[in-house]
């Protein structure tokens, strides 16, 4: 398993990475303009030149994010993706993580129908390039009220089984983010095991729960959990790790910092802090 965090691409960054002890990163794909994605030729500029700042620093790149929850008009989230996937192969790297998608308003019913418009066309595109697509179970509704859809069709269970039964291709699958999990009380090991075949990135994240608000208030209350830098939360991370090492997982595992207690200046304090909690548990 390779160890990194989640950022945009810099070269900032990248020392950063390197300073810690880090050997990868997750990166934004929209670290690079629009039109140098859209261009053969300037994507493959970009790529160059990006790649020796990896090689300089000893890093390399897990995964390229290409984050939008919107499903409409499919061919411009085609479009997307297909530069994405050439942007991938330029770099070597063969996981592109991404949200499923949906409007909120929605049935799951009616937003598998939008996924399927999407992802019938870019999965299989997608796998003949050699790459595959994880989607992030980032729940896209908020607790302070009950959500009457989501907007991200990868949120929970339901919706993995809803995917992978509507498009049957095996390059479509997750980045599995257990702090999503405990907040809505699902269990997070018993997932990871159901679902270990479609696991194509990981997404370190903790949360931290306020029993005492959420016992007063209740589960739609909001302010009863907040994200945390791993070995911060509920996530027992030893657990975690060795269910993924018994699973066979040997992909990307990147710290998701949203941790309001190490913000602003104390935002690398974080990285630090997340790394030595996981460090010893992956890097061998």
């Amino acid at each position: 398993m390779k160890l990194g965090f989640l950022c945009k691409f810099t070269e900032e960054n990248v020392k950063t990475a390197a300073e810690i002890g880090f050997d990868s990163l997750e990166v934004h794909a929209s670290s690079w303009p629009e039109d140098v994605l859209a261009s053969a030729s300037k994507a493959k500029k970009a790529a160059d030149e990006a790649q020796a700042l990896l090689d300089k620093q000893g890093i390399c790149i897990s995964s390229i994010t290409n984050y939008d929850t919107k499903l409409t008009p499919a061919k411009d989230k085609i479009k997307r993706f297909d530069n994405v996937i050439r942007f991938c192969n330029l770099m070597g790297v063969d996981v592109i993580s991404g949200l499923a998608g949906g409007e909120a308003e929605n049935s799951i019913e009616d937003n598998i129908k939008l996924y399927k418009a999407v992802f019938g066309v870019v999965g299989p595109r997608a796998a003949d390039a050699g790459v595959k697509i994880a989607f992030e179970n980032w729940p896209a509704a908020s607790s302070a009220h009950p959500p009457m859809g989501s907007r991200n069709l990868a949120g929970t269970p339901v919706g993995w089984e809803a995917m992978f039964n509507a498009v049957d291709c095996q390059a479509l699958g997750l980045e599995f983010d257990p702090s999503h999990l405990v907040r809505l009380c699902v269990d997070y090991i018993g997932a990871l095991k159901r679902f270990s075949n479609r696991i194509y990135h990981v997404h370190a994240k903790d949360t931290e729960i306020f029993d005492d608000k959420l016992a007063v208030n209740g589960f739609f209350s909001g302010g009863w959990w907040r994200y945390r830098i791993p070995g911060f939360g509920r996530v027992d991370w030893a657990e975690f790790i060795s269910t993924l090492r018994e699973l066979g997982y040997d992909g990307g595992v990147a710290i998701e910092h949203e941790d309001p207690v190490f913000s602003g200046e104390r935002f690398n304090m974080g990285l630090k802090l997340g790394y030595n909690t996981l460090a010893p548990l992956i890097q061998v």
